[in-house]
């Protein structure tokens, strides 16, 4: 049975970032500062120093920026649930409304303490109008160039991750066509001498083109990738008999850890037919498999003749990195495969983080 991480749900594609994250928060600060660095900047002349200028506007724009924040992130959920043309209008308003509460907060303070700074920067010879059309002004800009960025900034990571799932799909159904000749030509040769074993295989490669063909995003139990890797080998060892020979160390894997689809047979793919079938005698392919706290090591090692040609090292490295650029789509830096060639043996080794489903099933 597969298995799969569970859908995202519906705020994970709200262009509205979540201001309640703490990353999210310092974002509003830098920028709120930067902000006011410019905005002190910008007049020609200054009533009570440029540092003075600096940390009343500094302290007014943290006021506004924070609160707009807090607004935000109490208010996505709902959000959300609207359309992005709704949401991102009333989101539009509340900014606003949020910067007119702060702005008549601020000059109710100013009236109150004259002596305060806020009192001799914006009350003395300006007008309540004046103030309150300035910052509302300055407000409308910057909330609607900031929502602009927000929702590009979604629409462009949503297109990534759908070309980074059609990727994906792409390098998982990449099932070399000589395996798939070779597996039939013996299916074909069995039909006559052992009908048992010509069904068994069918049935085996039947199971590996279905698993080549589901959905890449899914994911299955690494006992589960092991069984399958179990029936590839089945249907080599028909074609290649005593050439063949396998040596299993992974008692130290956890069975229930989340692994995607068929990451493991590729590479034994690659050690026979790079391996293997490259020399008379055959060899030993070495199937190892170690945990170590939260991340699954697996290496795949296969003998090389003595001479090898250009099309063998060109094969490894493409079937290499289709496994590498799988792991990176799906782990990022925390999915990693790395090899290791000598003169006589070439080892593959796969780093993978261990999730099981409880760690991605939601919390109810």
């Amino acid at each position: 049975m597969s298995r799969q991480a569970p859908p995202k749900s519906t705020n994970d594609n709200f262009f509205l970032p979540d201001f309640c994250s703490v990353r999210m928060v310092f974002a509003v600060v830098v920028i709120s500062e930067l902000l006011a660095i410019v905005l002190t900047l910008a007049p020609m002349e200054s009533r009570s120093g440029r540092w003075g200028d600096l940390s009343i506007t500094s302290l007014f724009i943290q006021w506004v920026g924070l609160s707009s924040a807090a607004v935000l992130c109490i208010s996505r959920p709902r959000l959300s649930r609207m359309n992005e043309t709704r949401a991102a209008v009333t989101s539009y308003l509340l900014l606003l409304v949020t910067t007119l509460v702060i702005t008549e907060l601020a000059w109710w303070i100013g009236q109150e303490m004259p002596h305060a700074g806020i009192g001799s920067q914006w009350s003395a010879g300006g007008r309540h109008t004046d103030l309150l059309l300035r910052n509302l002004g300055i407000s409308a800009i910057v909330s609607a160039l900031v929502l602009r960025y927000f929702y590009v900034q979604q629409q462009w990571k949503q297109n990534m991750r759908a070309e980074a799932e059609a990727r994906l799909q792409a390098l998982q159904s990449r099932i070399r066509p000589h395996f798939l000749f070779n597996s039939l030509n013996t299916i074909a040769s069995l039909t006559q001498i052992n009908p048992q074993q010509a069904e068994e295989a069918v049935e085996n490669l039947a199971d590996l083109f279905r698993n080549s063909m589901a959905d890449a995003s899914h994911q299955i139990t690494l006992r589960e990738e092991l069984a399958l890797s179990h029936r590839y080998l089945d249907i080599e060892t028909l074609r290649l008999g005593d050439r063949l020979q396998l040596r299993w160390c992974i008692d130290e894997l956890p069975g229930d850890a989340l692994v995607p689809r068929l990451i493991i047979q590729p590479l034994l793919e690659n050690a026979i037919y790079h391996g293997i079938e490259t020399m008379g005698a055959g060899g030993i392919i070495g199937i190892d498999g170690h945990r170590y706290d939260r991340e699954i090591y697996i290496s795949i090692s296969n003998p090389l003749p003595a001479q090898q040609d250009a099309r063998q090292h060109q094969g490894n490295r493409i079937a290499v990195e289709n496994i590498r650029q799988r792991l990176a789509a799906i782990y990022g830096e925390q999915g990693r495969l790395t090899t290791q060639a000598d003169a006589d043996s070439y080892i593959t080794t796969i780093t993978l983080p261990y999730t099981t489903l409880a760690d991605v099933e939601p919390k109810k």
